[in-house]
This record gives C-alpha cells, structure tokens and sequence, in this order.
C-alpha cells in the first residue's frame, strides 16, 4: 500500500502542471484582459485614475479631463502591462508562476490590496464547512431512504420516494436556492432566515452558544439548497447497491440457516453494499464544493471560494483565479487519494498493489 500511495503522490506533480499549463493557454487568448479592464477604467475616470499608475508625474493635461476621445499615452499603457508583469512573454511569466506556487506563493490580487494566499485562507473555511455539512446530510437523508427503498422495492412507499427522487434529480441546487429565497428569506412571503452572509451583525460581541447558533441559523437555507439537489443520485445509488447484494447467493444461504431479515441487512449486506457509498465520501465532498457550491454562494452571497472565483474571472484577476485553480486542484487529487484509503479501510481485502 505504501508503493501504491507513493506513486499516487507523485502523480499529483503532473497533474497539477497539466492542468495549470492548459488553463494558462486558455486565458492568452481570451479577450478583456486586466490590462484592457485596467486601460477602460482610466479612460472611464480620468486623470484621477491615470495619477495611481503613473504617479502624477509624467501628465501635463488638466486635471480631472475625460481622456476617452484621445486615448492614454503610450507610456502609460506600457506602465500598466509591467505593472501586471504582462511586459514578458507568455513562457517566461508561466515559469515564474510556476516557481512561485512550488512555495505555494500565488502572488497579490490585481485588484484587491491583498495577497492571494490571505485572501484565500479567508474564503475556504467558508466553502470547507458549507461542502462538509452539506455532503454529511446528504449522507444522512440518502443512505437511510436508499435502503428502505431497496427493501421494499416495488411497493407504494418506493413509488412515492420516487417522485421525491426524480424532483431531486430535476431541480438544481441554485434554482432550488432562489425559491427558499422567495419563500424564507423575504422574497415574497416569509422573512425566517438571513439572506446573506454566514453571521449577524454585531455577532462577535455574543458568547459562544448565541454565535453557534446564529451561524447555523444563516447556513439552514445553502445547505438545504445543496442537500435537495444532491440526495437524489445517492438514494438511487444505494438502491441498487443493496438490490443486488440482497439477490446473492450468500443472502440466501444466511436465510437458510435461519438469520433473521435484520441480521443479514445489517450484519452482511450492509458491509459489501456500503462499500461504493462510503469510499466515495470524498469524491461526493468534492463535487459539491467545485460545482453545486458556486452557485449557492452567488445566491446567499456567501462570501467563500466560489464567489470569490467567480468575481475574479469576471474581473479577469489572474492571480486569483490561477490561485483557486491551483487550491481546488490539489485538494481534489489529495481527497481522492484518501477514497481510495477508505476502500481499503471499509473492506481490508482490497489491495491496491496487488493489481495489474
């Protein structure tokens, strides 16, 4: 097992290259770079704004004139592209890049006052604890009703779950987030819960049991937003887990040997059937927080990773952007890493350097 997580490990390395190389292309030829924002907001504000770039010294014109009819001074457009370090070509900058966040140093917004590390390190508790709970109730809901259906396959209270499930499969998370909004948090008709953010204002002067539950009082609606749109493919998939472990032939023989219907669901199906659903915790965290979590945090204005990456790409603030790429990235490969630890501990006979 240790070969095989060392080899895992070290596929990490080109991995993360691939992705970030790719991604770097990509950008080179998309349109509206920080540059071109940073060129149009000077010639959106005048003087004032051409004064942060150039440092007031190199401008003759009157202050306060809109330079839009005239356009900027070359020079100064020149100072802008060193400014974003866009006056070296493309390789160069992506080695740099690169040598950079070996250290893990992703470098400063373009367009906030601050680096790209604290800014980070502010949002991901944000998105870590909204994807955990949200992937633990999913869990919760999921793997209780998948086995009731299973065991009673085919009668009204499957039918019935079934509708439950096919709504689950589809509503996504964000439109079901905008309907909470309509219903709970002042839209149209109830006002029960916070809008926005994840605490109260004036929070931090309340003691601890006020603050716990006021944080879990703004998260009820994000994650029953996250929850209803993920249960669905988990309830199915443990469904039919335990439909075709309960058909095996070691089932029957249990119940031969006189098993009660629980002994056999919990001592023996349960194992083998938990086997996929348990070991797949990680991917199932992950994918919440890459994909359903963005949009949830837009809708609440959750102040995490997703809002963050989101802003960043409409502002094309390449530093952050690169930066969450990089994070989501490498916490990706390490979470499934540790899946496949968890088949290992579900089930010991899985070995992984026994294979071909």
């Amino acid at each position: 097992m240790a070969g095989y997580l060392l080899r895992r490990l070290l596929l990490v390395i080109p991995t993360l290259f691939g992705i970030i190389a790719i991604n770097f292309v990509v950008v080179q030829f998309a349109p509206g770079g920080p540059v071109e924002q940073m060129v149009a907001e000077l010639k959106g504000h005048g003087e004032g704004a051409t004064a942060r770039i150039s440092g007031g010294g190199s401008e003759t014109s009157t202050p306060g004139a809109y330079r839009g009819a005239r356009g900027l001074d070359p020079n100064l457009v020149v100072d802008i592209k060193r400014m974003f370090g866009f006056d070296k070509p493309a390789p160069e900058r992506f080695a740099i890049m690169l040598g950079q966040y070996l250290r893990f140093d992703f470098g400063r917004s373009f367009f906030r006052d601050q680096s790209v590390l604290r800014l980070i390190g502010q949002k991901l508790p944000v998105s870590i604890s909204l994807g955990l709970w949200s992937t633990l109730l999913v869990y919760l809901v999921s793997i209780p009703l998948g086995i009731a259906k299973a065991v009673r396959d085919g009668s009204s209270f499957d039918i019935a779950t079934s509708a439950l499930v096919l709504i689950g499969y589809a509503v996504p998370g964000f439109l079901f987030a905008i309907l909470l909004v309509v219903l709970f948090a002042g839209g149209s008709f109830l006002q029960i819960f916070p809008l926005r953010g994840l605490t109260s204002l004036g929070s931090e002067n309340w003691s601890w049991p006020a603050r716990i539950l006021d944080y879990f009082w703004h998260m009820v609606l994000p994650i029953l937003a996250l929850v209803v749109g993920g249960f669905a493919s988990l309830t199915m998939l443990t469904k039919n887990c335990f439909m075709e472990e309960i058909r095996k032939q070691y089932v029957v023989t249990a119940r031969a040997k006189g098993a009660s219907e629980q002994r056999i669901l919990y001592r023996h199906v349960f194992r083998n059937a938990m086997l996929l659903i348990i070991a797949g915790f990680p991917a199932a965290f992950i994918g919440i927080l890459f994909s359903s979590a963005l949009l949830v945090e837009i809708v609440f204005s959750l102040d995490g990773m997703g809002l963050l990456g989101f802003e960043s790409a409409i502002r094309r603030d390449y530093p952050v952007m690169f930066g969450t790429l990089y994070i989501f990235t490498l916490l990706g490969l390490v979470m499934q890493i540790i899946g496949d630890l968890m088949y290992t501990l579900v089930d010991p006979r899985i070995d992984f350097e026994a294979r071909k």
